[in-house]
């Protein structure tokens, strides 16, 4: 594969971080959520809290990255749907990556709980303590990552599907070898 058809080694690093990093934290919300307050959810919500603060700076380099340097062309054999798939899907993802952080920060914040990088950078609340607006936005931060996920699968299927099935080089854009 020439190098033109391979995404930038620094989009590569990029995506490959964002997707492990929400890879850990998906199951971690998913299972602190259900915990009685203690200690131990203390230090879960903190770790999630961390993940998803990296994620957004992340996720922002991801996007300044994307937008000041071009893409590998998908290959001329995929179908024009599939390209407009494929575009409203990577869209999506960039935003969701962008705005789930957020939410949750928004949570934390109506909630009255301080969100502190890594236990030494302290964030400043974006909203005031409402418990109401809390739980709204509790709900809206896991909609959000529902959303992500069922996302997240569809983007899984389809670069499997163009590797397994239509033997196109899309995992080695990403930089993964063929099997």
């Amino acid at each position: 594969m020439t190098s033109t058809m391979r995404y930038s080694t620094p989009a590569v690093v990029l995506h490959w971080l964002i997707a492990l990093l929400i890879f850990a934290t998906f199951p971690l919300g998913l299972y602190m959520a259900d915990l009685s307050l203690s200690p131990g959810k203390l230090k879960l919500i903190s770790y999630h809290k961390w993940i998803g603060v990296t994620v957004f700076m992340l996720a922002g380099l991801r996007v300044a990255w994307r937008l000041t340097h071009t893409p590998p062309p998908l290959p001329v054999s995929v179908a024009s749907w599939q390209r407009r798939v494929s575009a409203i899907v990577h869209g999506l993802l960039y935003l969701l990556i962008l705005v789930i952080p957020v939410s949750g920060w928004l949570m934390s914040s109506a909630k009255g709980v301080p969100t502190v990088w890594f236990g030494v950078l302290p964030l400043p609340d974006l909203i005031g303590k409402d418990k109401a607006l809390g739980h709204l936005l509790g709900e809206v931060h896991e909609t959000l990552n529902y959303t992500l996920l069922t996302l997240v699968v569809l983007h899984v299927a389809g670069a499997l599907q163009h590797h397994f099935i239509e033997r196109q080089p899309f995992l080695q854009r990403m930089g993964l070898r063929r099997t």
